[in-house]
Parts: C-alpha cells; sequence; structure tokens
C-alpha cells in the first residue's frame, strides 16, 4: 500500500453491497470482501456462516485521505445499513452479520466515537456497533470479491 493511501475497514452485514458501496466512493481507491474480527486462521465462507470462527464480514477499504477522509467514510457506514439490529441485517442473521468498525489507529478510534455519537441522534433504538481494534483482515474467496459487479447487479440493498 502506498505512503498516502490508508485503510478502513467496516462490517454492516452481507459484504457484497457495503463494497460496492465504498468502491463507488470518490477517493476509495479499492474495497475488497473478507473476514474480520473472529479467532481461525484464514476462515472460508462457509466455516465463517456457520457463525463458529467469530468473524464478521467485512469490508476492508483502501482510500486516499486527500480525496476523501475516514470520517466521510464513517459517515458513510451509518447510512448503509440499520446499526441498531444485533447480529443481524434483514434476513441474515448471526454474528458473522454484525455491526463493526475495527479501527486501524487511535485517531481512527476517536472520529468512529465521535461520528457514532452524532448517528445515535437520527435513530430511535440503540445503536449497537462495536468500534473495536483491527486484527486480521482475510480475504475471502476469489468468487466474492466484487460479486455483485460480476452477476450484474448493482445493489442487493434490503
Amino acid at each position: 500500500m502506498s505512503a498516502q493511501l490508508e485503510r478502513a475497514t467496516f462490517a454492516a452485514g452481507c459484504f457484497w453491497g457495503v463494497e460496492v458501496e465504498f468502491r463507488n466512493t470518490p477517493g476509495v481507491k479499492d474495497a475488497q470482501v473478507g473476514y474480520v474480527g473472529g479467532q481461525t486462521e484464514n476462515p472460508t465462507y462457509k466455516e465463517v456462516c456457520s457463525g463458529r470462527t467469530g468473524h464478521a464480514e467485512g469490508v476492508e477499504v483502501t482510500f486516499d485521505p486527500r480525496e476523501v477522509s475516514y470520517g466521510e467514510l464513517v459517515d458513510s457506514f451509518w447510512r448503509l445499513h440499520d446499526p441498531t439490529q444485533l447480529n443481524r441485517q434483514g434476513w441474515d442473521v448471526g454474528t458473522q452479520y454484525r455491526s463493526a468498525i475495527f479501527v486501524h489507529s487511535p485517531e481512527q478510534e476517536r472520529i468512529a466515537l465521535e461520528s457514532k455519537e452524532r448517528a445515535q441522534a437520527r435513530f430511535s433504538k440503540p445503536i449497537t456497533t462495536e468500534i473495536v481494534p483491527a486484527d486480521t483482515f482475510w480475504p475471502a474467496e476469489e468468487y466474492h470479491q466484487q460479486y455483485l459487479v460480476k452477476n450484474g447487479r448493482a445493489t442487493c440493498a434490503i
């Protein structure tokens, strides 16, 4: 990764739609789907779907902070899903579909917490999103990368 580029990692339910939204954000240079926040090394989709690895379906975003700020990405994150649903998004249920922000620095943590506080004012129920230190991001299998684009779909929004 270039010295000018930074990473952000989010989980907001099924990773396909989240990837498309971030990939289409000006300043985002790459977005890949994968698994984050669990204890199994190099997990597979089938293992993550079992709910036994502890991973969430996530998206690792590579962005140019001169074009889009981390704060803008976090603010977008709140609009991409319902962060008040615990361990689910729509029909997808399980800890692998939890809402989480995986921070890569104390500065990202500060920005995410401040953004969460502002976002809470827009929701009647409490936000359940975890804000936790980023750990290993395991890229998902190739067939999951840009899945919606490969299959001629623009979105899988609920």
